[in-house]
C-alpha cells in the first residue's frame, strides 16, 4: 500500500454494519401485549443450548427472554449398556441418555433465566448441528428422538413440541392471532418451500433455521432481509440457503455444508492457547497489544491454500465431513456449495501448524484477527462461487450468524471482501450480521407452524414487497388445499 492509497484510507468513511444483537424485553413490554414464548434446543459440535424467545404478537418483534450455553464436551461419557449413535466433529461420543441429560440441563437453566414457569413456554423447537460424526443424513433422527426426550424429562409436554390442528388448540390470547382460517401450513417457512425429494444434506434443517432466523434478527436492522437471500452459518459446521425470488414461495436453489467454526479452532488448537483435543476459538480470552497485520494477512493466505470451496462433486457422499447426497441436490435443482479443509478435514493439522507459528512469532491479537481474515476470505469464496453459479444476484440479500461470522473485526472484514467483487453498488446495504439465528429460525418455525402470522410486519415475500398472504390463499385455492 502507497503513501496516497494510507492518506485515502484515512479519511474513508466506514460502512455501515446492519448488526443486529439479541434484544430483550422487559416485564412492563411483556404483560403489556401477548408474547408467544418459544424455547429452542440445540446440541452443536462446539455447544449446546437452549434459548428462549417471545415474540410481540401485536408488532411482530421476537426478543431474547433467556438463554443457557454449555460445552458439547461436557457431554458425560457412554454408561455401559448404552448404545453410541454418533458423535461430535471432535469425537466426544453421544449415546441418547446422554444426550437427552444435557438438553434437559440447558431448557431448564434457559426458563429459569427466563424467569418464566415451564407452563408459560407455548412451543419447543429441536434442532442439531452435530452432523459431521453421522454415516448418513438419516441418521440425524437419532439425535432429534434424543433432543425431544430430554425435553420430555424437563417435563414439557409432547403438545408443545406438535403443531395445532385447529386454531382452537391454541392457547388463549393466541388463537385470534392465528391465520389457520385463511391459509393452512404447507411446509414454506417465511416464505420459502423446502426442496423436494430426499434430504441433500444431513443439516438441511439447520439451514433452513438460521435463514428463517437472520429474516426474524433483520428485524432488529433497518434492512430488508427477505427472498432472494444468502444465509450463512458459521458454527462449527457450515449450514446455510440460497433463496430466489420466486412468489408466493421462494425455491432453495443453493445449500452450504462443510467446515466452519471448525477452521478458526484448528488454528487456535495449533496455538497451544487452548486443550489440544477439545479447545475452540471461543476458549481465547481477548488481552491487549498490538496486532501485526502483516503476519496476520501472511498466515490468513496460507491456511487458504487448504481451505477448499467448490460445488460439491456428485461421486461423495462427505463434503467437509458432512454427509451429502449430491444427486438428490441435482434432481431438486439445488446447487450443493461445500467448505473443506483438505478432503473430509484432512489438512486440519496443517492450520494447526499455521496457528502455531502466528503465536510463535507475534502474540493473541494477531492470532485472533487472523482468524477474522480466514472467515472473511471464506465469506467471499462462498459469496462468489453463489454468483458465478447464476444463483446470487446483485437483488440478492446476504445474512450471518454464527460464532466465527460474527465476532471480533469480522463484519467489517466481510464488507470490504465483498465490495471487491462488485455486486452490488453497496454492500452494506445488503449485508446483515444476526446473533442467535438458529434460535430465532426456531421462534419463527413455531409461528409458521401454528399460521401466526404478522401481516403488518412480514418475514415472508420479497424484499421491499407487501406480505404474500393473498398470494398463499390464491394458491392454495387453485390446489384446492382451502375453500
Amino acid at each position: 500500500m502507497g503513501l496516497i492509497d494510507k492518506i485515502t484510507n484515512i479519511f474513508k468513511k466506514s460502512p455501515k454494519i446492519h448488526y443486529a444483537k439479541s434484544k430483550k424485553v422487559d416485564v412492563f413490554e411483556l404483560n403489556k401485549h401477548p408474547h408467544y414464548i418459544v424455547a429452542s434446543v440445540e446440541l452443536g459440535n462446539t455447544t449446546t443450548k437452549s434459548i428462549i424467545t417471545g415474540t410481540n404478537m401485536d408488532t411482530g418483534t421476537t426478543y431474547l427472554m433467556g438463554k443457557c450455553v454449555k460445552m458439547t464436551r461436557d457431554v458425560r461419557p457412554p454408561k455401559k449398556g448404552e448404545k453410541i449413535f454418533g458423535k461430535t466433529l471432535w469425537g466426544v461420543e453421544l449415546t441418547k441418555e446422554a444426550v437427552s441429560e444435557m438438553v434437559k440441563s440447558v431448557l431448564e437453566g434457559a426458563i429459569k433465566d427466563a424467569g418464566i414457569k415451564k407452563e408459560e413456554l407455548h412451543f419447543v423447537v429441536r434442532s442439531t448441528g452435530v452432523t459431521a460424526g453421522f454415516a448418513s443424513p438419516e441418521e440425524i433422527t437419532n439425535m432429534i428422538i434424543a433432543l425431544a426426550d430430554g425435553c420430555l424429562k424437563a417435563n414439557i409436554s409432547p403438545s408443545k413440541m406438535a403443531p395445532a390442528m385447529t386454531k382452537n388448540q391454541l392457547p388463549k390470547p393466541f388463537d385470534k392471532y392465528s391465520l389457520m382460517d385463511k391459509v393452512i401450513f404447507d411446509g414454506a417457512v417465511t416464505g420459502v418451500v423446502p426442496p423436494t425429494g430426499k434430504e441433500c444434506v444431513a443439516n438441511e434443517m439447520e439451514g433452513e433455521l438460521v435463514t428463517a432466523g437472520i429474516k426474524v434478527g433483520a428485524k432488529w436492522t433497518e434492512m430488508d432481509f427477505r427472498n432472494p437471500c444468502m444465509s450463512i452459518d458459521f458454527g462449527t459446521t457450515l449450514a446455510g440457503r440460497i433463496t430466489n425470488d420466486n412468489l408466493p414461495y421462494a425455491n432453495v436453489v443453493g445449500n452450504l455444508c462443510g467446515l466452519a467454526g471448525a477452521i478458526a479452532d484448528a488454528i487456535v488448537r495449533g496455538s497451544g492457547l487452548v486443550d489440544k483435543n477439545k479447545g475452540a476459538a471461543i476458549d481465547i480470552m481477548k488481552e491487549g497489544g498490538k496486532i501485526n497485520k502483516e503476519i496476520a494477512e501472511k498466515y490468513a493466505n496460507e491456511a487458504h491454500k487448504y481451505i477448499i470451496i467448490k460445488e460439491v462433486p456428485l461421486n461423495v457422499n462427505r463434503f467437509g465431513t458432512v454427509p451429502v447426497v449430491p444427486e438428490s441436490a441435482k434432481k431438486s435443482g439445488t446447487t450443493l456449495i461445500g467448505c473443506d479443509v483438505g478432503e473430509n478435514g484432512s489438512d486440519i493439522p496443517k492450520l494447526e501448524e499455521i496457528g502455531k507459528k502466528i503465536i510463535e512469532e507475534s502474540n493473541i491479537p494477531t492470532l485472533l484477527y487472523t482468524l477474522d481474515l480466514v472467515s472473511s476470505e471464506i465469506t467471499k469464496r462462498l459469496v462468489k462461487l453463489a454468483y458465478d453459479k447464476n444463483i446470487l444476484t446483485n437483488k440478492t440479500a446476504v445474512g450471518i450468524t454464527g460464532r466465527a461470522g460474527i465476532t471480533g473485526e469480522k463484519p467489517k472484514l466481510i464488507i470490504e471482501k465483498l465490495g471487491e467483487l462488485n455486486i452490488w453498488d453497496k454492500p452494506e446495504d445488503n449485508v446483515v450480521f444476526i446473533e442467535d439465528g438458529l434460535a430465532l429460525g426456531s421462534s419463527i418455525m413455531a409461528r409458521c407452524m401454528n399460521c401466526l402470522g404478522t401481516p403488518k410486519n412480514p418475514i415472508g415475500g420479497n424484499r421491499g414487497t407487501p406480505c404474500i398472504l393473498g398470494e398463499r390463499r390464491k394458491l392454495q385455492k387453485s390446489k384446492g388445499m382451502i375453500r
